[in-house]
């Protein structure tokens, strides 16, 4: 059955029809939370924006839940600890709305500096007053960035075309991409503070931010200093900012965002210094529209098995490379021959990218690996999300290694590991039209990995593959592909992998077990390869 999804707030109409293609889509927009849990009780996916309380409760309601969207940046709406031990991968559109965030930025710090509001507002009541607007240029003056993600950066394009100096506070941006934006990284925010004319803040709310504008900050500021804020509302806290602008120390604001939203009422409102919006930051056609294609398309993804590059709660310790991407069905495929052929989880395993694949970090792999290898003998749904912690649960210790060394292939994923204190150990690659099994218990096989595989370890005795080949013919069981490893070691014929048509059933197994000259056979079931 094609997975259902439930969308609770509007997206794009382009966004509905991808997810149309493989999914039943559920419209739940406008309804009220009851109804909401209602429909989730069988939902495989919801897709919100930011209205939508996505909280531990709903989530409890929902238990096939798999995926949920957020049709923009900020997840603050989503319990994302609840969603991470449900195994529940959350996923946003990161990229969507970067361009009119920063040209709603750029909007604010000219409206604030050259008092736009102000004067439309003044001209329509009838008045023509040209003396009491006296703005400021942005030309030769310093804009502070705090962030230097994807829209502080073009914020801080945009304000060098303007002809300002631009300063910036990331402590995860390198002195080389800073240098290449022509922006200059300050020693610490105590700096920035102190040369900028202009403070402009692009961070997420976290514990660490909230109120980190406050009363002393602005002590900090030099005077006159004027704020745009478009991020999160609760990382200035307003009333400092109403005093730090009534004391003459802050010279203005221009505030997208607020701590509580929405919001009608506040000090901020009586000062004619501040220039404020209703949260517009996305609100352009444009971004909206873009919003709704990126999440359904990174919804349809994950419901597909995908390691999607905007899920939030994966910890892939760097983003996938395009190089890396192909290998991830291979090390989940990997994963599950390794417990299938060990018969059981290992108690330590090492994933080893050898060949080109491993100028490139390998966390991804790790996670499919585990994702495979878990999935395999676990009734519950593993994901991308949580295979690390079911990993953990397990006692499972894993590890990763690279070489750009490999002797026979252009690259080559590779699991060692124990079960029991048992070795067992495999390797694959891509070959031409599909993933490859080429080693297992260091004899070299050649056999591409398909739903049903049989994998008999064998004395090297005549008459042997015709004797399990008979066995299968016997059961209806039609041979797809069938290859002979030989041991690396002592170049015996002592390993045969077969791919079936059929399932094996465990008593058909354990028969093969007993035939002359087999000393061990396992059966391994892959999802459609």
């Amino acid at each position: 059955m094609r997975p259902r999804v439930v969308i609770a707030e509007t997206i794009a109409q382009a966004g509905i029809e991808a997810l149309e293609t493989h999914c039943y889509v559920e419209d739940a927009v406008g309804l009220a939370r009851p109804a909401l849990t209602e429909l989730l009780h069988d939902a495989q996916a919801l897709i919100v924006r930011s209205a939508t309380e996505v909280d531990a409760a709903l989530i409890g309601t929902a238990p096939h839940l798999r995926v949920i969207g957020r049709a923009g940046i900020g997840v603050d709406n989503i319990d994302i600890t609840a969603a991470t031990s449900a195994g529940i991968v959350v996923v946003n559109a990161p990229q969507a709305n970067v361009i009119s965030a920063a040209e709603h930025t750029m909007a604010l710090l000219l409206g604030q500096a050259r008092n736009l509001p102000r004067a439309d507002g003044v001209l329509r009541s009838g008045v023509w007053d040209r003396k009491s607007f006296q703005g400021v240029e942005l030309y030769g003056r310093t804009l502070g960035v705090i962030g230097l993600g994807r829209i502080g950066s073009l914020v801080a394009e945009r304000a060098l075309s303007f002809g300002m100096q631009v300063i910036a506070h990331d402590p995860y941006v390198g002195v080389e991409r800073a240098r290449g934006l022509q922006v200059e990284l300050a020693d610490g925010l105590d700096e920035l503070y102190a040369e900028a004319d202009f403070i402009t803040l692009h961070l997420p709310l976290t514990a660490e931010t909230a109120g980190m504008i406050n009363a002393e900050t602005f002590d900090k500021m030099r005077p006159g200093v004027r704020i745009v804020n478009t991020s999160r509302g609760g990382i200035i806290d307003e009333d400092a900012l109403v005093e730090a602008i009534r004391s003459g120390r802050v010279a203005g604001a221009a505030l997208d965002v607020f701590a509580t939203e929405p919001v009608t009422d506040s000090p901020l409102f009586d000062l004619s210094e501040v220039v404020v919006t209703p949260h517009l930051g996305a609100s352009t056609r444009e971004a909206q529209d873009k919003a709704g294609i990126d999440v359904a398309e990174a919804v349809a993804a994950a419901l597909g098995g995908e390691l999607v590059q905007s899920a939030v709660n994966v910890d892939l310790g760097s983003d996938v490379m395009d190089e890396v991407r192909p290998f991830l069905p291979l090390a989940e495929h990997l994963g599950r021959v390794f417990v299938g052929v060990a018969r059981g989880l290992p108690d330590r395993l090492s994933v080893r990218a050898e060949g080109r694949i491993g100028e490139y970090p390998i966390g991804p792999l790790r996670l499919a690996v585990l994702k495979g290898a878990l999935s395999a003998v676990s009734s519950a749904t593993v994901s991308y999300v949580n295979a690390s912690a079911l990993a953990e649960r397990h006692g499972i210790a894993i590890t990763e290694e690279s070489s750009t060394e490999s002797t026979e292939y252009v690259s080559l994923v590779r699991l060692d590991g124990t079960v029991g204190g048992r070795e067992v150990s495999l390797a694959g690659t891509i070959g031409r039209r599909a993933p490859m099994l080429v080693e297992i218990f260091g004899y070299e096989v050649d056999l591409p990995l398909s739903q049903y595989m049989l994998i008999v370890t064998n004395a090297d005795v005549p008459g042997l593959i015709g004797r399990v080949a008979s066995f299968l013919g016997a059961h209806d069981i039609n041979i797809a592909n069938m290859v002979v490893g030989r041991s690396s070691i002592t170049g015996a014929a002592q390993m045969m992998g077969i791919d079936i048509d059929q399932p094996l059933t465990p008593d058909m197994v354990e028969a093969v077990r007993e035939l002359e000259g087999v000393e061990e056979a396992q059966f391994v079931k892959l999802p459609l390869v």
